[in-house]
């Protein structure tokens, strides 16, 4: 559909941004269908509630799923590089969305029912379309994006330290025990340093208890890392942000006041 340089730019100050009355109203509706669609989901995966109603979620799956058809052509029509909406990670949870609805009627038929099933619990994907109206989320992106370097290293250490403290209580315990080789040893150690301890795996000996005691510990001091790391990011990043989604590359949340975007300059 070809239309005109001004409609374009409308129709992306509506879609794609919130800093307008029409622009809030059309994400305000767009959250609501979202939230909805997913209820819908969630209703369609009890049994009693599918077999009742088995033709009104039907229908009102549909009409869930022209209305996120809807949406997603006009945010292709939007856009000024159609490409980059439609490869960004928006663009892709926004198919996700809508696609299985029309390949279960491509597979359609009795033998391939378990497919179309599993196919149509991607629809949950929707719900991910919700992030792009949480401001709040963006900050925390941010934080995380910053922090990625020392949260990989802080990964990497822990990694190394698992595969000695498991290596180790391979050694001492072995297989009488539970801990028949390296990598389940790892796995034991992996579930005794993050404090969540299945029990399906303890160490018999006193050494073994020891360390595992020792291991236990460590790990109400190692959960605190990470989180410090993003809050210390937060307190760095809490910069203005506004909706303003760029037209050429499509990223969003640029800091207020400003007229070019922090990815590719394009003028805002």
């Amino acid at each position: 559909m070809i239309i005109s340089e001004a409609k374009r730019k409308r129709l992306h100050e509506i879609i794609f941004e919130a800093d307008t009355p029409r622009g809030k109203q059309f994400d305000l509706l767009l959250m609501v269908a979202i939230i909805l669609s997913v209820i819908v989901v969630f209703m369609e995966s009890i049994y009693e509630i599918r077999m009742r109603f088995v033709f009104e979620l039907h229908v009102i799956e549909w009409i869930f799923t022209i209305l996120f058809t809807a949406e997603y052509i006009s945010r292709i029509i939007a856009s000024k590089v159609p490409r980059n909406y439609i490869f960004s990670f928006y663009g892709v949870v926004d198919l996700l969305a809508i696609l299985p609805t029309y390949i279960s009627l491509i597979l359609a038929g009795g033998q391939y029912l378990v497919v179309i099933r599993s196919l149509r619990l991607l629809r949950i994907f929707r719900v991910l379309k919700l992030t792009r109206y949480i401001r709040e989320l963006a900050i925390v992106m941010l934080a995380i994006k910053a922090s990625a370097r020392k949260i990989s290293v802080f990964l990497f250490i822990i990694l190394t330290l698992t595969t000695i403290l498991g290596t180790i209580m391979y050694l001492i315990e072995g297989g009488q025990s539970g801990f028949t080789s390296i990598p389940r040893s790892i796995y034991w150690a992996i579930v005794t340093l993050t404090t969540v301890g299945y029990g399906d795996i303890a160490p018999a000996t006193a050494f073994g208890q020891i360390i595992a005691s020792l291991v236990m510990i460590l790990g109400y001091g190692i959960i605190a890392v990470p989180t410090g790391l993003v809050t210390m990011e937060l307190t760095r990043k809490n910069i203005p942000t506004n909706t303003q989604v760029c037209e050429h590359c499509h990223e969003d949340h640029h800091q207020d006041r400003s007229k070019y975007c922090h990815r590719c300059g394009h003028v805002l």
